[in-house]
């Protein structure tokens, strides 16, 4: 490139038309004569936007011509536009010229080169060239190279949002919006923005969660990146504790707690909940009051002069203390006394006391006859009644208490009794008697559904025992197989206004949605999903605890006109006096609220809940995560814990671990683990045993016995091992278990036998004979949950029991009130639904709620001909119904 003002002294070759006035033009000036042309203004770079020409333009002094050359080539004369002035300073001639270039003429050679003009200008003394002006075509493409992404980051955190801008001619310049407005970091010294366009925020600040823009723009186009929602999170940190409360009672055993509060700092923009409990509570003993009482009276005094004498008593037996009462009467008593040392007695008066005397000493002795003979028939009836009694309480009923050990005891059970022997059979009825005002009385209520009448036994046995029990109650737990996509724990389906059925293999949720549910001319895709406690944030407070999986089934807000039943287990042995249970739904905000109290009259009859023994069945019309929550009343409350042993399947070394596991007992924990253990190559080496673990704020412990010493040692250096409490209470933490690690002294040892202990302080104990050969015993692998069969999806009339014309005439036939009774009511009673008789009124129609309750309790192992019986004998109450052989 040619710099300004440089010399040429041959004659540039002119285009044409130009040569001739260049040879006229020469100045005869002798004052520019031995001047060079220099330039006062030179072609400028420039852009070409859209199809906009540009212009450049050049001046020299002094000049007898100026012409523009643009890659090489000279412009034609009739492309220049020519302006002559004199410079006043020097009276010098000046040239201006400027010319135009266009987009196509840049186009010609895109690619080979860039394009680019220089003017040229000469006097006689020679030539000057300007500086070389690129033309280009100015364009912005449209897709960012790089884009900033949405955050969540901790307050205080760094952050750093990348922006590449879209290639462009002339380079784009990058500016950011926060939520629309400027980011200026001349005005916020907490942000820059780095040579390679990527902005920094030194230390997050709740201020900075907001929406962040990429802009980029130059003098063709502005273009904006996608917003990246940056969210600054607290995460909740613990108040200091407060002080421990007064003792529970006044007297005796009982409780005293304190609190804290996520307050320090509290969680913000879905900052983590703070980990572990809020409240802490601790046994207290309190002193009793213990009330004084009089000692005997002390003899009487000798007779006084005065004809009286006096006795005493002290209040010492026992004198009272703790706050108890004084005794109440006088400390001293006096009387009037016979004496010869009287003087003062009247005349007569020893006669009088003699006689006195005698009839008191006669009335004694007939008194103390009279209580001798009651004393004798009372003895006499009290050993019959007692003997009666003793015959009763003996009879088929051995108690078994397990109690920690002392201090100085090496063994850890005072009595170790022999669970494996015991069995404790009761007949009857299970339902409360009325007869005594000091038993317990049950609600009616759906929190404590009647268990009706029956043989119950309970059972202490050896696993050979309950083998064959175990393997039935495991086989009728695995109906479907697992999706073909997505996970193990989701189920999925289509469905229309004939309903159908999602179910989870082996857990024991599955979603019905009845017949007319979905409206008529809508199809929804439904699905229903087990969540993963470490997956979803439940935040528990106070004794709260999770009783049941978390489950969503959705879409959320789909139009039902008739509840679906969500069924899942818990492990809560419900009892009013101990629980508040709560039905827990997250709102689309990720809130939790309650929207149901089991046992209190419903807010809404959007929800309804009935709770069995170890499952519930929640009616709802509105999708959405659910999870069954309670809050334990007294230390009495309890949860089902299921004790699980697992063991390798091959033991090449002289190590060998025993995996004690203490899980909720809902069939959906039991299934993680077992799929669990199936990875680690662990098998079963006992029948699982159900513990209840009372909120008494005592730990788990764990302790293994009676292991041949000349074959096994054990690792364990303490006497147990020990789970806390409130890792178990809390419910959050699903596979807690304890590892025993025992040593063979030789590889040929294979035969284990010992005994493993789990017990709760001051709680419900079990434990687990264990006779075991580790190198080919497989007797319990069969106890396992098998292979899923089945389908986790059935749509329409496959999904339900009750055929479907059936089911349309019992509903026709008792949903009107029926002359003799022979209605829905009836129905319910017979199925032993008559507690939820309000609910199922609420409803346009009482008895498809029943029938749909029905399906989701007996699917598919169902008795329909139970059910037909007790349709039929509605049905003989009122002759328009039906018969048994037609249901």
């Amino acid at each position: 490139m040619s710099q300004p003002g440089h010399v040429e002294v041959a004659e540039p070759h002119l285009p044409t038309g130009a040569q001739q006035s260049a040879t006229v033009a020469n100045p005869a000036s002798g004052a520019s004569s031995d001047l060079l042309p220099h330039f006062q203004l030179e072609p400028e770079d420039v852009y070409i936007v859209k199809n906009k020409a540009v212009s450049l333009a050049c001046r020299a002094t002094p000049a007898t011509q100026i012409y523009f050359k643009c890659n090489g080539e000279w412009v034609h004369q009739g492309d220049h536009v020519t302006q002559h002035s004199t410079d006043r300073s020097t009276g010098l001639p000046v040239m201006e010229v400027r010319i135009e270039v266009t987009r196509q003429q840049v186009e010609k050679i895109f690619g080979l080169e860039e394009y680019w003009c220089q003017c040229v200008a000469w006097s006689s003394s020679g030539t000057t060239k300007s500086q070389k002006a690129f033309v280009r075509i100015a364009y912005l493409r449209k897709n960012f190279e790089q884009e900033p992404t949405a955050r969540e980051v901790s307050i205080e955190q760094g952050i750093v949002l990348p922006c590449r801008p879209p290639e462009g001619i002339p380079p784009a310049e990058v500016e950011w919006l926060r939520n629309e407005e400027l980011v200026d970091p001349e005005l916020d010294a907490n942000v820059y923005v780095t040579p390679e366009h990527s902005l920094v925020l030194r230390q997050a600040r709740l201020a900075d969660t907001a929406n962040y823009t990429c802009v980029a723009k130059n003098i063709v186009a502005r273009r904006r990146s996608a917003s990246a929602a940056i969210t600054v999170y607290v995460n909740g940190g613990w108040s200091t504790w407060t002080q421990w409360s007064g003792c529970s009672t006044s007297c005796g055993r009982g409780w005293q707690k304190r609190s804290r509060t996520c307050t320090n700092p509290t969680p913000l923009n879905g900052g983590a909940f703070c980990e572990g409990q809020n409240v802490q509570k601790t046994a207290c003993t309190t002193l009793c009051p213990v009330d004084g009482a009089w000692s005997e009276w002390s003899k009487w005094s000798e007779c006084g002069a005065e004809c009286t004498h006096w006795r005493s008593r002290e209040c010492s037996e026992p004198a009272p203390r703790n706050g108890g009462r004084d005794c109440h009467g006088p400390e001293l008593d006096t009387r009037n006394c016979t004496s010869e040392l009287c003087t003062h007695a009247a005349p007569g008066a020893e006669d009088v006391a003699l006689y006195v005397g005698l009839v008191a000493v006669a009335v004694c002795l007939v008194l103390l006859l009279l209580v001798g003979v009651l004393v004798y028939c009372r003895k006499k009836g009290g050993l019959d009644a007692d003997v009666a009694d003793s015959s009763i309480l003996t009879a088929g009923f051995q108690p078994v208490s397990i109690k920690p050990s002392k201090a100085d005891n090496p063994s850890l059970l005072t009595i170790q009794p022999d669970l494996s022997t015991t069995t404790m059979t009761y007949q009857g009825s299970l339902c409360p008697r009325q007869d005594g005002p000091a038993k317990l009385q049950l609600p009616n209520g759906h929190l404590l559904s009647p268990l009706g009448a029956g043989r119950h036994t309970l059972h202490h046995s050896s696993p050979a025992a309950e083998g064959a029990d175990f393997v039935a109650r495991l086989s009728t737990q695995s109906y479907f197989r697992s999706l073909p996509r997505g996970t193990n724990n989701m189920a999925y389906g289509t469905f229309n206004f004939l309903g159908g059925r999602l179910m989870i293999p082996n857990t024991g949720i599955s979603l019905l949605i009845p017949p007319d549910a979905i409206p008529r001319g809508k199809i929804y895709e439904v699905y229903l999903t087990l969540h993963k406690q470490e997956e979803v944030r439940l935040p528990l407070a106070g004794c709260q605890t999770l009783l049941s999986p978390i489950v969503s089934c959705g879409p959320p807000g789909v139009l039902l006109t008739r509840p679906a039943i969500l069924a899942m287990g818990h492990c809560v042995e419900a009892s009013a006096e101990n629980w508040s249970i709560r039905l827990k739904k997250q709102s689309c905000e990720g809130t939790w609220e309650d929207v149901l109290q089991l046992g209190a009259e419903p807010c809404t009859e959007l929800y309804y809940c009935q709770l069995e023994a170890q499952a519930c069945y929640v009616f709802t019309e509105q999708l959405g995560r659910f999870a069954l929550v309670g809050e334990s009343l007294s230390m009495a409350a309890s949860k089902r814990l299921k004790l699980v042993l697992f063991a390798p399947a091959a033991c090449p070394s002289l190590e060998y671990n025993i995996r004690v596991y203490c899980l909720s007992d809902t069939q959906d924990v039991l299934k993680e683990v077992i799929q669990l253990e199936k990875q680690l190559g662990g098998q079963l080496i006992g029948a699982p045993r159900v513990l209840h673990f009372k909120d008494s704020y005592h730990n788990l412990r764990l302790s293994i016995h009676d292991m041949p010493s000349s074959l096994w040692k054990s690792k364990l250096l303490a006497s147990y091992q020990e789970i806390p409490f409130y890792h178990i209470w809390s419910g959050l933490q699903p596979f807690l278990h304890c590892t025993f690690t025992l040593e063979r002294l030789s590889t040929s040892t294979c035969e284990l036998a010992c005994k493993i202990w789990v017990w709760q302080v001051e709680g419900d104990g079990q434990s687990f004979t264990v006779n075991f050969n580790i190198a080919k015993d497989t007797r319990f692998s069969d106890w396992l949950v098998p292979d899923e069969v089945g389908t986790p999806a059935l749509v329409g009339p496959s999904a339900f029991k009750i055929p479907f014309l059936i089911r349309q005439k019992i509903i026709s036939s008792l949903d009107p009130p029926g002359t003799r009774g022979a209605d829905w009511r009836t129905l319910a009673q017979k199925l032993n639904l008559d507690s939820h008789l309000s609910f199922f009124a609420s409803k346009a129609s009482p008895t498809a709620m029943i029938l749909n309750l029905w399906e989701a309790r007996h699917f598919p192992n169902g008795n329909l001909s139970q059910l037909a019986a007790a349709v039929a004998e509605v049905g003989k109450q009122d002759g328009a119904l039906f018969s048994e052989a037609e249901c």
